[in-house]
């Protein structure tokens, strides 16, 4: 077998509606950087990582702009409808480049999500590495959980609570071998399933991911007030 790599694959073709601003949220500004560029240099300062493959969307203008370098390689792929697609181009062209799929860890991460800490991605790569099962980042739940009806008079209302035990937050980013991630996500599409992270993937492919505790503040950016608990954050970080 080839030496071992590991990649870092991102999908960041959405444009983020949610924080209502007048660009797609992996390029507002955070500390003097764009989101998009916090995330890159998590990984490409990571010994541990050979490269990025970054799927931005075809109609993208501000990618180009920033002018983003790296003394590794960061491959551009093609953005796709839903995020899964996104995330499938670019194994895609990563299989194309590294020709030993068997051989390659993939760690898929969200993009808004900078503040992961290369503590917990180096976790993750001692803890799971090329095992079939994959891994991934993720929390356990510690507030009560309550379920809602989804509809009619009692939208909102609690249903339910939810027991938390054995429940997680799943984060990012979620790493598996190349080749059955590949295979996963494609047998998923085939099947018109519901895919809402690359675990859920794996998972109906008959896969067992294993959950690896990070840190709280790995948030994803979604809304305003997040942008700044982002901004806190990194300042009381190191890398």
């Amino acid at each position: 077998m080839q030496n071992t790599q590991y990649w870092a694959v991102i999908p960041a073709a959405g444009v983020g509606r949610r924080m209502q601003a007048d660009r797609p949220k992996q390029y507002l500004p955070l500390c003097n950087k764009t989101v998009i560029e916090h995330t890159l240099d998590r990984f490409l300062s990571m010994d541990e990582i050979t490269g990025v493959v970054l799927s931005i969307d075809e109609a993208d203008e501000y990618w180009s702009k920033l002018s983003y370098t790296s003394h590794k390689s960061v491959l551009i792929s093609k953005g796709g409808k839903e995020r899964c697609d996104s995330v499938l181009n670019a194994l895609t062209l990563l299989d194309k480049k590294t020709g030993a799929s068997e051989s390659v860890g993939v760690l898929v991460h969200d993009a808004a999500r900078p503040c992961v800490r290369t503590q917990d991605i180096q976790k993750l790569i001692q803890s799971v590495g090329l095992a079939h099962d994959g891994g991934l980042l993720a929390l356990p739940v510690r507030d009560t959980m309550k379920r809602s009806a989804n509809s009619g008079l009692k939208k909102n209302r609690i249903d339910e609570t939810v027991e938390r035990d054995g429940l997680w937050h799943a984060l990012t980013p979620q790493m598996f071998r190349l080749d059955l991630l590949i295979d996963a996500l494609k047998k998923a599409q085939q099947k018109k399933l519901q895919i809402t992270d690359d675990a859920s993937a794996m998972e109906l492919a008959g896969y067992c991911p294993e959950l690896i505790e990070g840190h709280e503040d790995n948030i994803k950016i979604t809304r305003g007030f997040d942008l700044q608990l982002a901004q806190i954050f990194l300042q009381n970080q190191s890398y």
